[in-house]
């Protein structure tokens, strides 16, 4: 009896490798359809973006940790948007928007920075409050990395890379 154990155990943890395996994979959920205004009055919508790796991040100019990650998402920004990466900030509702643009200017961001004055897309991502909150969205459309507080940049960039391969 105990070397039918013994040789099903293999079996056993195969299929359960598989069914976490499936759940982490099935974990993914489709990113809210969304549509940006930035800063400079642009309008994007998600949708449109389909097809790219986009990072969206929610921020606060009197957020510490938000303002630390800044030269994070510009050197992301520098690396990989000419292989596709967009990449949209979005200022919490709270935050007052001359502050915002004048961040911008400061740190020369070079990626787009849209506003959220009736917390609108910050519902649409799971009622979004903590900051800094960071999301990877594929380039189908599914949200791969939902991040709350600093991320970390060589996780990050290797998703970002896996998702510019396929």
């Amino acid at each position: 009896m105990n070397n039918k154990i013994i040789s099903a155990t293999p079996l056993i943890l195969l299929l359960l490798t598989s069914i976490i395996a499936w759940q982490m994979l099935g974990s993914e959920k489709k990113a809210p359809d969304v549509m940006f205004k930035t800063i400079t009055g642009k309008k994007i919508s998600l949708s449109n973006l389909k097809g790219k790796p986009v990072i969206v991040t929610f921020w606060a100019t009197d957020c510490p940790a938000c303002v630390k990650e800044i030269p994070l998402f510009i050197d992301l920004y520098n690396k990989f948007h000419h292989q596709g990466l967009e990449i949209i900030a979005v200022a919490m509702t709270y935050n007052p928007p001359n502050l915002v643009v004048k961040m911008s200017k400061t740190y020369n961001i070079p990626y787009e920075i849209a506003l959220d004055p009736r917390s609108e897309i910050a519902k649409k991502f799971g009622n979004i409050s903590a900051i800094p909150h960071t999301f990877l969205i594929s380039a189908d459309g599914q949200i791969i990395m939902d991040n709350l507080g600093l991320f970390d940049i060589n996780k990050l960039s290797k998703l970002i890379t896996n998702n510019l391969k396929s």
